[in-house]
């Protein structure tokens, strides 16, 4: 299954975190450097992690939007996220 670096990133971060549920804080250090649209490409992988079944998103619904606030991995998430370890890592150089 093929990842974006940010994806990578999010499942990560969910991996590592003390507590199964994870708030949408820690997936912003992505951004720290990078651009300003940090929220909408968040939310939108999010959305596609939880479509291809590696993460649960807990939040507020709208008849219109989902709101995500918290995460959760699934067990396909977790194994996923063990595979992306074995692989090696760019380095941020920016």
């Amino acid at each position: 299954m093929r990842l974006s670096a940010l994806q990578r990133f999010i499942i990560r971060e969910c991996y590592q975190y003390p507590k199964p549920r994870v708030p949408r804080s820690p997936f912003e250090k992505y951004y720290a450097k990078r651009s300003s649209t940090a929220t909408d490409n968040i939310t939108a992988s999010l959305e596609r992690l939880v479509d291809r079944g590696l993460l649960i998103g807990y939040g507020r619904r709208t008849p219109r939007k989902w709101f995500i606030e918290e995460v959760r991995l699934t067990s396909l998430g977790r194994r996923t996220v063990r595979l992306t370890f074995g692989q090696q890592q760019r380095l941020p150089l920016t």
